[in-house]
């Protein structure tokens, strides 16, 4: 299962950490659609916000695992975090059984 969790203080969104596969065998396909779906959108929202809107990021990377922590986030750094919470938490009412989501304040 893949788990996302939001970092969050009291009114923002300042960064994710995701961890886990959304896989059960080698041979599943579905597994890895939603994994390749949860992947490319922290990947896309890492790189916006590092690449496009320039905020300063702190990201560590590895197979099964990205954590993202954006350093003082922008009110744009903010929409995409928010943006990206949605997509996540859209997946996982899909895919219950592979996805889950928190947030830590």
């Amino acid at each position: 299962m893949t788990k996302v969790v939001f970092f969050a203080d009291d009114s923002r969104i300042f960064g994710f950490e995701v961890s886990g596969h959304s896989t059960d065998t080698c041979d599943d396909e579905q597994g890895k659609i939603v994994c390749s779906a949860v992947s490319s959108a922290a990947y896309m929202t890492a790189n916006t916000i590092s690449d496009i809107i320039g905020d300063e990021v702190d990201a560590f990377v590895q197979d099964g695992y990205m954590k993202i922590t954006v350093k003082n986030p922008s009110d744009a750094s903010q929409k995409v975090l928010d943006g990206f919470k949605l997509h996540i938490s859209e997946l996982s009412k899909q895919y219950q059984t592979r996805i889950t989501t928190l947030t830590e304040v």
